[in-house]
């Protein structure tokens, strides 16, 4: 992932949006998480998430920006975002790649090749109205 955002990080906004726990302590645990010293509470407050959210992103090393979604879960209602996804916007605001539910069904290279025909699709465009 960090090689696509490096690739393509000029042309494309990139974000990671960090939902719910989707295996907090006080749910469903899964055994990878305790091996690795993930263990955390579900969030009872936005602060609470975003005290997670920062430990994470350090913890991962992500290069990438993180936003933080609101104590509604609506992003990951809408976009069935649980446990992990990967989604292209396109230009026009339309989902233009769903990825699988991760880390089971993630393409990575899928998800590329999805940016790089709507950076192709966007520089064509862009130069067609230049003419």
């Amino acid at each position: 992932m960090e090689e696509i955002y490096h690739r393509f990080g000029d042309e494309v906004a990139f974000f990671v949006i960090y939902i719910q726990e989707a295996h907090p302590t006080d749910g469903w645990q899964v055994d990878n998480n305790i091996q690795d010293g993930v263990l955390y509470r579900q969030h009872q407050t936005f602060e609470e998430r975003e005290t997670v959210a920062n430990a994470c992103s350090l913890d991962l090393h992500l290069p990438l920006p993180i936003l933080i979604e609101d104590m509604d879960n609506a992003i990951d209602e809408a976009y069935g975002a649980a446990p992990e996804r990967l989604y292209l916007i396109g230009a026009d605001g339309k989902v233009a790649y769903r990825g699988g539910a991760g880390p089971h069904f993630f393409d990575l290279g899928e998800w590329e090749q999805a940016i790089e025909a709507c950076v192709k699709t966007a520089s064509v465009t862009v130069k067609a109205s230049d003419a």
